[in-house]
């Protein structure tokens, strides 16, 4: 490549990421201050859970008639990763959009990271059109668009760029995605910031030394969050295969979910574990939570996205472990917030398989200071939390892999 091309491909790149960064960040902000308005909504009038089937019905009727392409969600955008086919239809963007607003509305337990990166793939593969790439090309705009979509919804640049980069690790990444995908979260990140949309803090107070105790419980943490992730990576893929099976027409199946979902939550006063919860997560870092707290979000959430609800798990995840650790500091001599800090990101990181995103996360939400306790949690989560995450379609290999081939065929000689 001549200097020339070499300079017109860097600034055709740079401008790729600020577009993409800019209208991914765009679509993040709108996407907040709705989730906000709609949720708000939805606490000054709990009597709209009792409608959360008919909320289920219209998210179930737009992707069976409008979106069975796209309905794959963030397994499409692994997908098309590794196996480039054909572009991202945009029409994922305003579907899960619509969909995932829908199902806060009416109080189904979800997320939002996979709508926001969802949003952002779809808008990024766009530019395969009108930049004629190559399939060696799109895998980077779906990179930039998993990129800027994490790190606008959530405030945190470095974790977006890392984690996009992660999730993909096995699939191959070249040394210019690396490159773009920070500019592109960094240009997303400050778009959010441009249109003065905030984001949830949260702190870790006291950090306690580093000793022999506190590393040996941290060590526990991270073991916990690893089961609790596999268990809620099981539960989603549980419900969302029993739904299928038992009931062939797609549309009813968010509508029988929903009624189970409403009867939970208002008939029995659990709407705690409706919608993001959010306050419940930044509650945990100051009060102990019930042992059980953990398990019914995890119980909710997978029945939710199981049904055919719209949504992300992450937010969700964060909220598992942030009660699984406030709820570990009854038996734990350790700060509270410190606990539900490191379940906070550690069942994340064993949920997705991504230790160094998480990691990250922890350090850009809570400081550097509780970084080596942090560090280990994730990775503990990570080997502890099985060899299926949340992402179906997402390749797991290297150690853990191997680690999990060599207990799979010992199992298999002593039958």
């Amino acid at each position: 490549m001549t200097q020339k091309h070499l300079l017109t491909d860097i600034f055709k790149w740079i401008f790729i990421c600020v577009l993409i960064g800019f209208f991914s960040g765009s679509a993040s902000a709108f996407f907040l201050v709705s989730l906000e308005f709609v949720t708000q909504f939805r606490i000054q009038h709990d009597w709209i859970i009792w409608f959360l089937p008919i909320g289920g019905l219209l998210v179930g009727f737009s992707y069976y008639h409008w979106g069975e392409s796209v309905v794959k969600g963030n397994n499409l955008l692994l997908e098309e990763y590794e196996n480039p086919k054909k572009v991202i239809p945009f029409k994922m963007a305003p579907l899960v959009l619509s969909g995932t607003l829908l199902t806060h509305l009416f109080g189904g337990s979800a997320g939002r990271e996979g709508t926001a990166v969802q949003m952002g793939g779809a808008i990024a593969d766009q530019f395969t059109k009108y930049f004629n790439l190559d399939n060696s090309e799109r895998k980077i705009l779906i990179i930039l668009g998993i990129s800027a979509g994490f790190a606008s919804v959530f405030g945190t640049p470095l974790t977006g760029a890392i984690f996009a980069l992660e999730v993909l690790y096995f699939s191959k990444i070249n040394f210019k995605s690396i490159i773009l995908s920070f500019l592109v979260a960094y240009v997303a990140f400050f778009t959010v910031e441009l249109w003065d949309v905030k984001h949830t803090h949260y702190s870790i107070p006291v950090v306690p030394a580093l000793s022999t105790g506190s590393l040996f419980y941290t060590m526990i943490v991270g073991l916990l969050s690893g089961l609790a992730a596999l268990l809620f990576a099981r539960s989603t893929h549980f419900w969302s295969s029993l739904f299928s099976k038992n009931i062939k027409y797609a549309p009813l199946r968010p509508f029988v979910g929903g009624i189970i979902l409403a009867i939970a939550f208002a008939g029995f006063g659990l709407t705690k574990f409706s919608g993001l919860g959010v306050p419940a997560i930044v509650d945990s870092f100051s009060n102990a939570n019930p042992w059980y707290d953990f398990l019914l979000k995890i119980l909710f959430t997978g029945f939710t996205l199981g049904a055919g609800f719209k949504g992300g798990e992450v937010t969700p995840l964060f909220f598992v472990g942030a009660a699984l650790g406030s709820a570990l500091s009854l038996i734990i001599p350790m700060p509270i917030a410190f606990l539900s800090g490191l379940g906070f990101v550690a069942v994340f990181s064993g949920a997705t398989h991504t230790p160094v995103a998480c990691t990250i996360m922890g350090m850009e939400l809570f400081g550097i200071q509780p970084g080596i306790f942090i560090a280990i949690a994730c990775t503990i989560a990570y080997f502890s939390s099985g060899s299926v995450g949340i992402y179906k379609s997402q390749i797991v290999k290297g150690v853990k892999y191997k680690l999990y081939q060599k207990l799979q065929r010992k199992e298999l000689k002593n039958l």
